[in-house]
């Protein structure tokens, strides 16, 4: 079976990053109920075939799971037992073949945990998880594969391989050993347990994260809403309605909280909402983190040191481009002095204002009198922007962007394919037209829904085997729906965040490879390609075209642009300060042989080391945080946010050298030499050929607004 592209799957659905186990009667398993093979059959329809949404049920799970662990194993013994000599066709190649049962029970599976949780399936999730776990942990580590690898691996030079076979070859052989090939069967065993208890760690977290994401303050009279802007009310009011409740609920997620905290002037309840929020996970009942979390930091510097590396960091960094924890922070480190010192300017600029309130900033107060400080400074108001910010008009101009810089084409379809949601939009996509993918766009908050901002692959493309797959990609979002009749308006950053999903979905979308191990990149690459698509939001173009009254449907004034555009620096210390005191506290917490007991003295403290400004918040405390404990992916990996954007601001650095962000020719070989390529080749090699040189940390610097000492 594809080992590599399943551990990736099985990553991004929180079951445990590193895992496989044999289950000894698997070849006995046969799967029960008539209806459960729904999950496991080829998809069948248009582009390739897509999944049957409309046919499954939640019960049809764990017989599904079962089937496909048989199925699964049955491929990996008759891979073991091809006669003949080893090669890479009867090895590799067949590996990369396997596992597509699996792969579509992984993406229904995803979208059920991720965007339609609900008791039943969180019932399922903390039962089979775990078991799920295990399986690929044994595969993983079975003795009789790792020989054929390792036979290949070291012929590699004699068996007339191209670059990408061998880069595949090496890949496969490394990522074995640093998961526990070489170790003896008593090692082994251990590392298979430790990834089931952290299978089983993760699956609480996360259900204790979301059962304190789904509670929510109401607002009971017309006071409470002072200052609220017309439209949140109505949001607001048609959350109440859903919560069964009467008067305004704000619900304890980002895209509620955040507007409240920049608007209300009922400072008592900007308190009580921003508490609530930020206390998600610690709240020391039923639903309190903090000792998961260190089970979590445990199991993982156990099973590093198992796999002879010193901390959990260096685990995970292995196969990155930074490689090393340490210059993850000298990066970061070099950064946030420049954004401590530019919050501390940002205080004074508020507490200017604030004073004549006769208060001093406490994090409950930072947005609120930023909003004022933009308006003094600048003239500008968030909530005089909003209005031409419809959600639907923002949509249109991401897939203009796209169109104009990649010649992609976006037609939507709703209606013609099945969805897991009836609110979820689907768009065929087209490149230079021909097509290339189908599009999924799952824009609301809804109970059940995960908070935060992702993008997933149903079916990712590859060539192997004579095919060139039809890529599925879904963006998710958790934007607050306007009121019945009105259209939704979303904040810039609200627009920051559709067209960074955006950006993941082109990466995926225009991928052009042959070996389906080679499609995924380093943790730190990954965020790359959704950073860089960010800039063309409030490029003139697309604001002139698509940023209109959604009354009126006036084009947003150039005034009101210049304003904008003049103020692009504004809050940045708050918004990097904000970020890099999480990735900061992820790097140290996993940056060490000694796991940490007390996750909450250890960020109070560590959090005072570093000089965190006493007037705000991190954006993800550990108690909620799910990049972290959700499943292996972001831990000591969060870091690759800032890693990221300096490769996204030296690239943006390329197109405004040639004088026009929309330069085609830059555009193309941004495409072709970064986009399309997957992890064909090194990406630090990639990169460099792309820009002639490494990302220059300058370019950060000025995006942010920071001196370079230029």
């Amino acid at each position: 079976m594809n080992i590599g592209k399943l551990l990736a799957n099985v990553a991004a659905l929180s079951f445990s990053g590193v895992a496989m186990t044999v289950v000894a009667e698997a070849k006995e398993m046969q799967v029960s109920g008539a209806e459960t093979p729904v999950l496991l059959q080829e998809w069948t329809g248009p582009y390739g075939g897509i999944p049957p949404w409309d046919q499954i049920k939640v019960a049809q799970f764990p017989a599904a799971f079962e089937a496909a662990m048989a199925a699964s194993k049955a491929e990996f013994e008759a891979m073991l037992e091809t006669p003949g000599p080893i090669s890479f066709e009867n090895t590799i190649t067949a590996s990369e073949l396997s596992g597509e049962k699996m792969g579509r029970l992984f993406s229904i599976w995803g979208v059920h945990s991720s965007n339609l949780s609900n008791p039943e399936i969180r019932k399922i999730q903390a039962e089979w998880e775990p078991k799920v776990s295990a399986f690929f942990s044994e595969l993983t580590l079975d003795a009789r594969y790792f020989q054929r690898v390792k036979y290949l691996y070291d012929q590699r030079n004699t068996l007339n391989l191209d670059a990408k076979q061998t880069r595949l070859l090496e890949r496969t052989y490394d990522g074995l050993v640093r998961n526990g090939a070489l170790l003896d069967a008593a090692q082994k065993a251990k590392v298979i347990g430790i990834e089931t208890d952290l299978s089983k760690k993760f699956s609480a977290f996360s259900e204790k994260v979301l059962a304190d994401e789904e509670t929510f303050i109401v607002l009971e009279t017309e006071s409470d809403l002072a200052g609220l802007p017309e439209t949140f009310v109505a949001a607001l009011a048609a959350a109440a309605k859903a919560k069964g409740k009467d008067g305004w609920a704000v619900v304890n997620t980002r895209s509620a909280v955040q507007p409240f905290l920049e608007n209300s002037t009922r400072r008592d309840l900007r308190e009580k909402v921003w508490r609530a929020f930020t206390k998600r996970g610690d709240n020391g009942n039923a639903n309190d983190t903090n000792g998961t979390i260190a089970e979590i930091l445990k199991l993982r510097q156990d099973r590093a040191e198992i796999l002879g590396f010193p901390t959990h960091a260096h685990y995970r960094m292995a196969d990155t481009m930074a490689k090393d924890p340490i210059k993850a922070m000298d990066l970061m480190m070099q950064v946030w002095p420049a954004a401590v010192a530019r919050v501390k300017e940002e205080v004074a600029d508020m507490q200017a204002i604030a004073n004549t309130d006769g208060i001093t900033i406490e994090p409950w107060d930072y947005r609120f009198y930023a909003e004022k400080v933009r308006k003094a400074k600048y003239d500008l108001d968030q909530e005089a922007i909003k209005p031409y910010f419809q959600l639907d008009n923002m949509v249109a101009a991401m897939f203009d962007a796209a169109g104009k810089l990649y010649g992609m084409s976006f037609t939507e379809n709703t209606g013609a394919v099945p969805v897991f949601e009836p609110k979820v939009r689907t768009f065929e996509v087209k490149r230079n037209g021909t097509l290339i993918g189908l599009f999924y766009l799952d824009n609301f908050a809804r109970a059940g829904k995960r908070s935060g901002a992702w993008m997933t692959t149903y079916r990712s493309q590859h060539k192997l085997g004579g095919k060139n797959d039809i890529v599925l990609a879904s963006n998710n979002n958790n934007f607050v729906p306007g009121a019945d009749g009105v259209p939704t308006l979303i904040s810039i950053d609200d627009a920051s965040t559709l067209f960074h999903e955006f950006g993941h979905a082109i990466h995926y979308l225009n991928s052009d490879i042959m070996w389906p191990g080679l499609g995924g990149t380093p943790r730190d690459f990954v965020e790359y390609p959704s950073q860089v698509n960010e800039n063309w939001l409030l490029t003139p173009y697309v604001l002139n075209s698509y940023a209109k009254h959604y009354k009126t449907g006036e084009p947003i004034p150039a005034a009101l642009v210049d304003k904008i555009t003049a103020s692009d620096t504004f809050n940045q210390g708050f918004a990097t300060v904000e970020y890099l005191s999480s990735a900061i506290l992820d790097m140290k917490l996993h940056n060490r042989s000694t796991p940490v007991a007390d996750p909450a003295a250890f960020e109070r403290d560590t959090l005072t080391e570093i000089g965190m400004p006493k007037e705000m918040a991190m954006r993800h405390r550990l108690p909620q945080f799910n990049h972290l404990f959700a499943d292996d992916g972001y831990s000591a990996g969060y870091y690759s946010y800032l890693w990221s954007e300096t490769m996204d601001a030296d690239t943006w650095a390329a197109f405004t050298e040639k004088g026009d962000v929309w330069d085609k020719q830059t555009a193309e070989r941004f495409r072709s030499m970064l986009l399309a390529t997957g992890n064909e080749t090194d990406r630090i090699e990639a990169y460099r050929a792309f820009r002639g040189r490494d990302p220059d940390v300058k370019y950060i610097m000025k995006k942010r607004g920071f001196p370079t000492g230029e």
